[in-house]
This record gives C-alpha cells, structure tokens and sequence, in this order.
C-alpha cells in the first residue's frame, strides 16, 4: 500500500508564517462573532447567554451544508455548489413523505438520498459531460426546484413527532442537534488531515494537474466531494423539515449563507486550505447578526447588503493580515497600469 502523498505548499515570508502560526485562519470569524454577541446583547439587554443559547438552535443546520460548500470549494477554482439550497427543500419534502410511512429514521435516509440522487446529476454533469461545476450545479438546482414543487404539492403530511422531539432536544441546555454536528466536525478535520481522501481534496485544490500526475484520482475525489455536499445538504433538509416544517424556499437563504460562512471562516474561496473550525465561527456570527439586525428593525434587503459588505470586509482584512492577498492586489495594480508602461515600472509600482 502506497502512503499518503506529501503536500507542497509554497514558501512564505517568515513574517507571514509567524502571523499564520500565531493567529489561527478562523480568528476574525471569532473576533466579529464576539462583537457581534456583544452588541445583541447590549440591544436585547437580557441574558448573556439567551442569544448564544439560540443562535445554537440554527447554527447547526448551516453548519450541515457549510462543511459540504467547503470541501467543495477547496477543490479549487470553479468549484461551488449552488444546488445546496434546492436541495435543502426538496429533502425536507422526501423527509416527511417517507417519514410519515416508515418512521423517522427511514425520512431521514429518504433525505439523505434525495441529496445524493441531486448530487449525481451534478457528478455527472461535471465529469462526464465535462461542463463547469458552476454551470452544472445551477442545472441541477433548476430540475430539483421542480421535482420540490411536485413533492409539495403531493405532500399533506408533518414530520414524525419522534423527530421533532429530537430536533428540540438538549444535552445540559445545549442543543442535542450543536453536539452531533460538532462531532462531525471533528471527524471531517481528521479526514482532512489524517486520510488519503481528505488530503486528495487538499492537493488536488492547491494544484490539480500536480495532484493528477502524483497518481490521485483527482476525478473520483471530484465526484465524492459533490456527493458529500448534497448528502449533508438532504440532512440539513430532513432535520429543518422537523425543526421548522417543510418549504419550497426552506433552503433558499442556504446557499448565499454557506458560501459567505466558509469565505469569512477562514477556507480559501481559491481552494486547497479548508477550515472546518471557521465554518462553526462563521455560521455563529452570521446566526448572530441576523438576530441583530433583526432587533434594529433591518428590512432583508439592508440585511443582504450589509451582509454581503461584511463577507467583502472580512476577506481583505484577513487577506491583508496573512499576505494571501498579495497577488490579488499586484493584478489589480497590473490592471490599472497604462498601456506601454515598462516591466521595470510595474515592478516599481508593485513594491
């Protein structure tokens, strides 16, 4: 048995490795996630556990379909699925259909399916008909959108109360659903670190013809890192049916969410470093600055642009703090350089 390959990663400014070493890649999700808790609670003047203690009751389901965005977008640049929250809806529907039938776990699994059948449209569309994931994914967001409108009008049934017993239950005040999934969370972080597929997803992110001419099978990595996505997104669908109750735009906020997540936890929208404890950062501020702006009366749409500024912000401050930015600035520079300007002036300009 051939041993896991060893990842190159590029060398860096011993400035920049110090900061990367002593301030974790998740650390500005954490430090907007106190402010923000800080500032609910100062609005809210309650308890200052109250609004960790419900930010906790929905910050599991986003972290379900975060963690799969994530491993996708680690596959590198193109690499995002925005079938995730199609998905979400479609599964909440096949969770109580089957679950009224067959009992709570069998709804579940049905959830669970629904996801991975999505999925391997997906799959398909990417590997074997060879289109863009972005492309594909938006295809098969389309055909679930309507598979979901037929499921909801088929459907007359509520989640088994078996489940929404579950959904609603807690271990010492904190929500049974926040411990299971943060166990999964540890599990994708040894995968990520420890296995021969976890560190397949890394390399082929970081550079995938590299990874390819090293013997991984860059494809089937491609192919399961899709399937997981929609498996966590049908979850998340299954478990939301009976914590809220099914909807054909349950899922709708789930895609731009888990996307700005995994970007202001810390994982490289570029791909090849993800970071599994920024999404649990991530999904806790943006749960908590919802109810923020809830409090100051924010109409949705200031809530998205103001969100969508605070991913922006996010970004260029971490990437100014860890100099993964650098290139990103240099190119805009080049961009701007008028046309005949000389190599040596643009290094010049470039510092």
């Amino acid at each position: 048995m051939t041993s896991a390959p060893t990842i190159a990663t590029p060398t860096q400014h011993p400035a920049v490795e110090r900061i990367r070493t002593l301030w974790p890649a998740w650390g500005w999700s954490l430090v907007g996630t106190l402010v923000v808790l800080v500032a609910v609670i100062g609005v809210s003047g309650g308890s200052p556990l109250q609004p960790l203690s419900q930010a906790l009751t929905l910050v599991p389901y986003l972290v379900l379909v975060a963690i799969g965005q994530m491993l996708v977008i680690t596959l590198g640049p193109g690499n995002i699925d925005v079938s995730v929250g199609t998905n979400v809806s479609m599964a909440s529907y096949a969770s109580v259909a089957v679950g009224a039938a067959a009992g709570p776990g069998a709804g579940l699994a049905a959830a669970v399916g629904a996801g991975l059948a999505a999925a391997a449209c997906s799959v398909i569309a990417i590997l074997v008909l060879r289109i863009p994931p972005i492309i594909a994914t938006l295809a098969t967001s389309l055909i679930v959108s309507s598979a979901t409108l037929m499921l909801a009008d088929a459907n007359r049934s509520g989640a088994p109360a078996e489940l929404r017993s579950f959904v609603n239950a807690r271990v010492l005040g904190v929500p049974l659903t926040a411990v299971l999934v943060a166990i999964l969370t540890v599990a994708v972080v040894i995968v990520l670190r420890r296995t021969r597929f976890g560190l397949a997803v890394v390399a082929t992110g970081q550079n995938s013809v590299a990874a390819a001419k090293a013997g991984l099978p860059t494809r089937t990595v491609t192919g399961v890192t899709y399937l997981i996505s929609g498996a966590l997104a049908g979850l998340a669908g299954g478990l939301l049916a009976a914590f809220i109750s099914p909807s054909t735009s349950l899922g709708t906020s789930y895609l731009l969410d888990s996307v700005a997540v995994v970007v202001i936890g810390g994982t490289l929208i570029a791909g090849g470093r993800p970071v599994p404890v920024g999404v649990w950062t991530g999904a806790l501020f943006f749960v908590l600055l919802s109810g923020l702006l809830n409090l100051l009366g924010l109409s949705v749409g200031a809530q998205n642009i103001l969100k969508g500024l605070l991913v922006v912000l996010v970004v260029v401050i971490s990437s100014a703090a860890t100099g993964t930015g650098r290139s990103t600035v240099r190119r805009l520079r080049a961009s701007l350089t008028l046309p005949g300007t000389t190599t040596k002036q643009r290094n010049n300009t470039d510092g």
